[in-house]
């Protein structure tokens, strides 16, 4: 995800509420965070007053302690009475998002505006192209009547001045499937039948909106039950931190999890069921299979393209079968799942075995929260048993390495790699029976893959380089030694920011 404001801010709040919790303040200081990052004396608010911009803070806090702002019953109750709430929350909302009203509030209704570019000329092609009638002239300027527009462009593509222009709403915008869209008071929602749990909406948003709701509390929580609390780290993790991976495994471990399980083990269980499922279909004449890891693409085909169903692979997602070897390893503890995007905490939520899903930006919070330097943690030996393909599935075309190389020329890969899912992406997968020209398709939601998710904290380029040299042949030697495998650093909790 690209830095902006609004997501260093989401990052800053994160970290401050788990610096509260590590020091065991938080239910007496989380009412205070607002005041202290909007002073009196604070110059550069975003909204009309400081005060206006400490109550969008107190909502964007209500939602990473977990609750969905329209719930609100009392604007009155402090932050600290969310937190008692959440410390006695038992049950996970099976709607991970929730837009935060007060924030979402400057985006136009309209989308194409007439500027004062517009020099009233003589020919005037903007009325003639319109086949609605929308555009009529007052005082030499022209003017769009809103309620006859049908918001088609032709007047934008003939202005000779390009004087009128598109605005668009971002969230609704960046959606590749309309599953957010305006309510009668202007602000935005989310059609849950529709959402595919991309998280376009989260990065798009200049407001900041759009939010999760953390799992941050219900963690906390588990570690302090007297339960054990076991991590379930995704292989996208390798490019989020300069350091080995063993290093980051030691980090992660330090923040008080009993144990922390690759799931790349879960991948190594999905390339040799899905390499056995592929050989199958193709025997029984099927003309092509689908992957079927990222769950983006398969909510989007469940809701938005059935025609593609039977050619999706029936195989479960690492995250699923690390659940499950973890669920026999600790019967009785929370596992919670580590990963890089939205998509995922909802399959986490819905998964029978997966307790609870961090964010990497909520796991760098955590870091930074309790003052965890990567660089001087003992570092987890990595299972050396685990296949190097498998810690390559984050990258675009990562999945079919894995997948071919369980296939190992038993049958032939004609590959076709769809990475990240728009608008015109998901035009073009409607047509894939009839239009496919290979005969395995790997498709992940985020462009790139999971490095490019929209929890991601390292530069989405720099990650790819470094779960590639992750997955490299030989690599799980250095990371289990915790050496740095060529071409990794050593680093301190932060991201890999550049």
């Amino acid at each position: 995800m690209a830095e902006n404001n609004a997501v260093l801010m989401r990052r800053e709040l994160l970290t401050r509420l788990s610096e509260l919790f590590y020091r065991g303040e938080l239910e007496n200081g989380v009412d205070r965070i607002p005041l202290e990052l909007r002073p009196r004396s604070f110059v550069n608010v975003s909204r009309c007053c400081v005060y206006k911009d400490r109550a969008m803070l107190r909502y964007k806090i209500m939602a990473l302690l977990g609750f969905n702002i329209r719930d609100e019953q009392d604007e009155l109750t402090p932050l600290s009475r969310y937190v008692e709430m959440a410390r006695r929350r038992t049950g996970l909302s099976k709607e991970p998002l929730t837009v935060v009203d007060d924030v979402c509030s400057a985006c136009v209704r309209v989308n194409y505006v007439v500027t004062n570019m517009c020099r009233g000329c003589m020919a005037r092609p903007c009325t003639t192209s319109c086949n609605k009638w929308a555009i009529s002239f007052d005082n030499g300027q022209a003017r769009i009547a809103h309620e006859r527009c049908v918001n088609c462009g032709l007047c934008m593509k003939n202005c000779p001045f390009h004087a009128i222009v598109y605005i668009p709403v971002p969230c609704e915008e960046s959606c590749p499937v309309g599953a957010i869209g305006k309510r009668e008071d202007g602000t935005e929602e989310i059609d849950y039948s529709k959402c595919i749990y991309c998280g376009r909406c989260i990065s798009s948003c200049p407001f900041g909106a759009v939010m999760e709701k953390s799992h941050l509390m219900d963690v906390f929580n588990a570690f302090g039950s007297g339960r054990r609390v076991v991590a379930m780290v995704a292989p996208a993790i390798a490019g989020q931190f300069r350091a080995p991976l063993g290093q980051i495994l030691g980090a992660v471990k330090a923040l008080g999890f009993t144990d922390v399980v690759e799931v790349a083990r879960g991948a190594d269980v999905t390339s040799t069921h899905e390499a056995e499922e592929f050989i199958h279909k193709m025997s029984q004449g099927q003309k092509f299979m689908t992957t079927s890891c990222c769950p983006s693409y398969r909510v989007a085909v469940e809701k938005h393209i059935p025609q593609l169903k039977p050619y999706v692979s029936d195989t479960l997602t690492p995250m699923q079968y690390t659940a499950q070897i973890a669920r026999e390893m600790y019967p009785d503890a929370a596992l919670v799942f580590i990963g890089p995007c939205l998509a995922k905490r909802q399959e986490t939520t819905l998964d029978p075995n997966a307790d609870l899903m961090l964010s990497f930006e909520e796991l760098q919070a955590m870091m930074e929260g309790k003052g965890v330097d990567i660089a001087a943690c003992e570092p987890v030996v990595v299972d050396a048993s685990i296949d190097h393909t498998s810690r390559g599935y984050p990258v675009s075309n990562g999945v079919m390495n894995a997948v071919n190389s369980h296939v190992a020329g038993r049958v032939e890969i004609r590959p076709v790699v769809i990475s990240g899912i728009d608008k015109a992406v998901m035009r073009d997968m409607k047509n894939l029976p009839e239009s496919c020209t290979g005969n395995m398709v790997e498709v992940m939601a985020c462009p790139g893959g999971c490095v490019n998710g929209c929890n991601v904290i390292a530069n989405p380029k720099v990650a790819r380089t470094q779960v590639i040299e992750a997955a490299r042949p030989g690599a799980g030697a250095f990371a289990a030694a915790g050496v740095a495998a060529k071409g990794g650093n050593s680093g301190n909790s932060g991201g890999a920011r550049q």
